[in-house]
């Protein structure tokens, strides 16, 4: 588990094994089974979480009760309700487990403290906040600007694996269309 999360700080910045201890101390770990829910809507957000195991869907439901799927989150990524995390405020996500689940869990407090401390930390964060803003850019102005056809060949490039651990409602959903349609655009 530790392994993993070394493994993913150090694609940016070298850490000593001293440093990487202190930076695990701040975290807690947590499991989930396939369909709980890590966060539910007006829930308090108190964490970030760093998959180490399994798969989950950010999602939004709207007034008429429609499911928008922002992300899907597996080994190696991290996800939470960043605007209710950071502000401190109630969840408007749910997020909930497609598959068995296990996460690594950093507060807002350890995450200040951590940055305020480590300078290779603080950069790490800051260079996966650019990573994160790129990556929400280019998802809402493929989103604006592409076919359903577009957005499919790119998912399926960009992450083929989801396709194999990704019931294909929630694909067709998270590309904004409809089961029937994603069926077409895939034969």
């Amino acid at each position: 588990m530790s392994k993993l999360l070394r493994e993913h700080f150090e694609k940016i910045t070298a850490l000593t094994d001293q440093e990487f201890d202190y930076i695990l101390s701040h975290f807690t770990t947590k499991k989930l089974k396939k369909h709980q829910f890590l966060v539910q809507a007006g829930d308090q957000v108190k964490y970030d979480y760093f998959v180490v195991k399994g798969l989950l869907k950010a999602s939004f439901t709207n007034n008429d009760g429609k499911e928008h799927i922002l992300q899907f989150a597996m080994e190696d990524w991290w996800v939470s309700d960043f605007q209710a995390y950071f502000n401190q405020t109630e969840a408007i996500l749910d997020i909930d487990c497609i598959e068995a689940v296990e996460v690594l869990c950093l507060s807002l407090t350890n995450r200040e403290k951590l940055c305020s401390e480590m300078h290779k930390i603080e950069h790490f964060f800051r260079r996966k906040s650019n990573f994160g803003y790129i990556a929400l850019q280019s998802r809402i102005l493929s989103l604006l600007n592409s076919s359903a056809k577009e957005r499919y060949e790119e998912l399926l490039q960009r992450s083929p694996i989801l396709f194999q651990r990704v019931p294909k409602t929630l694909i067709a959903s998270y590309l904004g269309v409809s089961r029937e349609t994603l069926s077409r655009l895939s034969s």
